[in-house]
């Protein structure tokens, strides 16, 4: 298994075929399924063979599989890359926020990207939160843009420049 980038906490790992299970349990799962779009095997699968976008497992120190993560913009000519997506089966335990470390240390150190952005349900406080305690900065609201069970929900636009960064660091 190809290992991307890890720390003392966790790695982050190619996603593999054999992960895909583990994948769309996830992010169905009761906690998660309303804050995260739901995909097919196939539409993660995809993802394996597309050179804008890496797919990532989370490990625990234990190897266990805890989340998986997907970013997106890698060609982005403007250097900007999205945190597309990232998932944790078990909460509480601190692994969301050695994500984003790593994530920010991989698009900034490594990549070379000049931003990193997300978006986020404006009801999922708990995210936010977690977001801007990692330094992301609201940036603006797109109105009623995702459908959900017949009801439109507001998205927050968060980012995180490399200069920013690099002052947290």
């Amino acid at each position: 298994m190809t290992v991307l980038i890890e720390n003392d906490y966790i790695k982050l790992m190619l996603t593999r075929e054999k992960d895909l299970g583990f994948v769309t349990a996830a992010e169905s799962a009761s906690e998660n399924v309303r804050f995260v779009g739901q995909w097919s095997i196939d539409q993660h699968r995809a993802t394996f063979f597309d050179k804008d976008t890496l797919h990532l497992i989370v490990k625990n120190l234990d190897e266990k599989s805890v989340g998986y993560v997907i970013i997106r913009g890698l060609k982005n000519p403007n250097d900007s890359v999205e945190f597309m997506r990232i998932v944790v089966t078990e909460k509480g335990k601190g692994y969301g926020s050695e994500v984003f470390k790593l994530i920010k240390k991989w698009c900034f150190d490594i990549h070379g990207a000049h931003r990193l952005w997300l978006d986020v349900l404006e009801h999922n406080l708990r995210a936010q939160k977690i977001y801007e305690a990692q330094g992301f900065v609201r940036e603006g609201i797109l109105r009623e843009c995702d459908k959900y069970e017949g009801e439109y929900h507001s998205v927050i636009m968060m980012s995180i420049l490399k200069r920013e960064y690099q002052s947290q660091s």
